[in-house]
């Protein structure tokens, strides 16, 4: 049928002409669309009136390709006016769509949809009457400000088919009936309610508009995000877009129930061939927390398929950073624990004659328009024999791999299942020398590990046709694959291969150097766990792709530090300080809250004495505009000391550079002048190293060609590190590796692993945004 006459037909059951015309743009609901027409049209010689046409559009734009071939069932008994509204018909599909297998149960069918069932007026009236009743006193008491949606929700839940415009209307009547007219009161505005101020979380910014079912608001923590996320319930795989189901699903799914008794199991399934970075952390987050969230468990499962590329550090370095975020796996698992099993599922497919060895090079299958295999439809028994001999090493590597004969939506033609490696597993040693890759793989370890919810990012979506395919071709337990937009921070690089490059050209020391996004480069840095987690929380659960500043990440680190960070006072540029007039025989201790804001946590001693040290960028030799520290004609204060100091004489050394400062002081209790500033200071410090961290990369997309013509190492940041010898109070001498401290008016900082005995190392983790000038 051409568009013209579809827009005619689409008109002719009460569409407007623009949905009629946007209708017949859309190849699958202009089909399903001209299916319920057609259907209607057999049970009814009449025009279709315009409210037959709803629920037929309905149908056409509501209903799951599980359940496509009732179409004419639903549209039948819509033509009968058997089904006459939404309501009804949403039962109907939900009836459908939890058998969707076999003949339909027609009296079960008409039982869940309310075939037959009247609701009438005096029904309605006489159970709002009883609600009315029910909620009379707080009704009378709020009047008309009470709101009236509960009620509504509990007469439908008692008259399960009656007219919602009917029972709304009822309501409204009879709350007339018991209040009378609304009154100048009632008609008031309502006084305001002060507004509790959410958590702040990071927003992302979406690189495409397309999101999914899954879609959901942001939270403030993981838990909270996990409980809105809408998949489907354990053993409901049936009931979700895109499923398939076969002959042996609904049995097979029994199964599966039977061995997990209905419990959620997620997986994260990393490849143990690097370090895991900010965008693992979100995939952790969402597999360990869904799980959590929902009473189940998280397998860790190593994709151990790729043997020459895989070491030790990262099997362990993989589950470090699980731990340190939280999480501890139900079980940690490796694909090649199912090696055996793989390989025969494989010999299944080549005897079902859905798969075959080919030859042909690496080259010849690359892009979407390969030229097809000349060996796809070779004998059955030669490929068996073939792959027995790829089994016992009898060709190169290259020269056979095993195809599966399916193509992903992306066009793919026939993705590999096993190529030949020679190289020894860390497992399995030289017992074998053909691997399986991701595309057989990952599904078929799903399948055994009885998954539930099969979470990954979402270039993965052209694979979910072979995922399903494969499951179903082997007659298994076939999970649920969900997709969520992947994360990416700009400024910086987390590809494997690129941290590799970054590493062996000496700009980054290793994988986890704090300039680089891996987790154990954030938590070296000084990130917490806990404020990883919340970022991710903050970024929601959709199908887009996400791109994040680095600060918006910062911003989640800042906020968590201000609340378990213990303040100190240490100076990063140290200038000499000498009090001539220092009102104490000796050096005197001062208590100092860890938390200034909250003293009842806890405080520590420092040491004042004649001499203090303060940053050299808290004195200007020569005055500025809006300077608010330390000058020739300007006081300045002194954090917690009480004092408030004045410049008296200024010492250089022989090239002109300033080495000492002379000073009185003043109590600031009896000062006349407030200072403008309070400053901090150090008085018989330690010396501590501070290494100072900027952006690695000048540019936002330092891999994209077009904002970096040369290249991403061409891109580096010529002061992403610089390194300075701080005075610190001795408080901080006791710091253990990764102990986290506000340096106070500076910044966040955390005692780094290369720390000895005698020489403390600090990380700068983020700055405070603090305007030097004020303080």
């Amino acid at each position: 049928m051409e568009g013209l006459d579809l827009v005619n037909l689409f008109v002719g059951i009460g569409l407007s002409e623009v949905k009629a015309k946007e209708t017949a743009k859309n190849s699958n609901v202009s089909a399903n669309l001209k299916s319920c027409i057609n259907a209607a049209s057999s049970v009814s010689s009449g025009e279709t009136s315009k409210a037959h046409g709803m629920l037929l559009y309905h149908i056409a734009t509501k209903i799951k390709p599980q359940i496509s071939m009732q179409i004419p069932l639903l549209s039948r008994y819509v033509a009968e006016g058997k089904i006459d509204s939404e309501l009804r018909l949403n039962a109907a599909m939900d009836y459908l769509i939890s058998n969707p297998l076999g003949d339909v149960d027609i009296k079960a069918f008409e039982e869940s949809c309310g075939v037959g069932v009247v609701v009438t007026p005096e029904q309605i009236e006489q159970e709002v009457e009883k609600v009315i009743k029910k909620y009379q006193a707080e009704l009378v008491e709020k009047r008309y400000r009470f709101n009236v949606g509960p009620l509504m929700s509990e007469v439908r839940n008692n008259l399960k088919w009656g007219d919602g415009k009917v029972i709304k209307s009822e309501i409204e009547l009879q709350v007339l009936s018991l209040l009378g007219p609304k009154t100048e009161a009632d008609l008031a505005p309502p006084p305001k309610v002060e507004k509790i101020a959410k958590p702040k979380v990071a927003k992302p910014t979406s690189s495409n508009k397309e999101n999914l079912e899954l879609d959901s608001d942001s939270a403030s923590t993981i838990t909270e995000l996990m409980k809105k996320v809408q998949f489907h319930k354990p053993g409901e795989n049936f009931k979700t877009d895109g499923y398939v189901i076969t002959e042996k699903t609904m049995d097979l799914l029994k199964e599966h129930l039977k061995i997990t008794g209905g419990q959620v199991r997620t997986r994260f399934p990393p490849e143990p061939n690097g370090i895991l970075h900010i965008g693992h952390a979100k995939a952790i987050n969402i597999n360990f927390g869904y799980a959590a969230a929902n009473d189940g468990v998280c397998f860790l499962r190593y994709d151990d398929t790729n043997p020459e590329k895989e070491e030790e550090k990262f099997f362990v370095g993989i589950k470090d950073m699980v731990e340190w975020l939280g999480y501890k796996p139900y079980q940690i698992t490796h694909s090649s624990d199912n090696f055996d099993q793989l390989y025969e599922w494989a010999k299944g497919l080549i005897k079902k004659g859905l798969a075959y060895v080919c030859h042909q090079k690496a080259e010849e299958m690359k892009g979407f328009n390969p030229v097809p295999s000349p060996w796809r439809e070779r004998p059955v028994d030669e490929s068996l024999q073939l792959f027995e001999d790829m089994k016992n090493g009898l060709f190169e590597e290259g020269a056979a791999t095993l195809r599966m004969k399916v193509t992903l939506e992306e066009g793919k033609l026939d993705p590999v299942a096993y190529r030949i490696k020679y190289v020894a597993h860390h497992r399995t040693g030289d017992r074998w020398c053909i691997y399986p890759t991701y595309d057989y793989t990952h599904c078929l370890c799903d399948s055994i590990e009885h998954i539930t919810h099969s979470l990954c990012t979402k270039e993965f979506q052209s694979r979910r046709s072979s995922y399903y395919w494969l499951c179903n071709a082997l007659d298994i337990y076939c999970p649920v694959q969900w997709e969520y937009g992947r994360l990416n921070v700009y400024y910086t690089v987390v590809s494997k291969r690129k941290i590799a490059k970054l590493i062996t050209e000496k700009i980054v020391h290793d994988w986890d150097d704090p300039r680089l996004f891996t987790l154990t480069a954030l938590r070296r840095r000084g990130f917490p766990a806990e404020a990883i987690n919340n970022f991710c929380a903050g970024m929601g659960v959709t199908g887009a792709q996400m791109g994040v500043d680095p600060q918006k990440l910062e911003a989640v680190v800042k906020d968590t530090l201000d609340l378990t960070a213990p303040r100190s006072m240490v100076v990063l540029a140290p200038l000499k300080v000498t009090i001539t007039n220092f009102p104490f025989d000796g050096p005197t201790s001062i208590e100092v809250p860890d938390f200034p804001k909250e003293v009842q946590r806890g405080s520590h001693s420092v040491t004042l004495d004649r001499v203090i040290y303060i940053d050299r960028s808290d004195f200007r030799e020569v005055e500025e505009k809006g300077y608010r520290r330390l000058t020739k004609g300007q006081a300045v204060g002194l954090r917690y000391a009480g004092l408030v100091i004045s410049l008296e004489n200024i010492k250089k050394d022989a090239s002109g550079q300033v080495v000492e400062l002379e000073v009185k002081c003043t109590s600031s209790a009896t000062c006349q002048e407030k200072p403008k500033a309070f400053i901090h200071w150090v008085s018989n410090p330690m010396f501590v190293e501070v290494r100072l961290y900027e952006r690695l990369f000048q540019h936002q997309n330092p891999e994209d060609t077009n904002e970096v013509p040369g290249g991403f190492l061409s891109d580096i940041n010529p002061h992403s590190l610089s390194v300075v010898e701080a005075a610190a109070d001795k408080s901080i001498s006791g710091a253990k590796v990764y102990d986290k401290f506000q340096f106070e008016r500076v910044g966040y900082f955390s005692v780094d692993p290369d720390s000895t005995e005698g020489k403390l190392i600090f990380n700068r983790t983020v700055m405070l945004k603090e305007d030097a000038g004020k303080s």
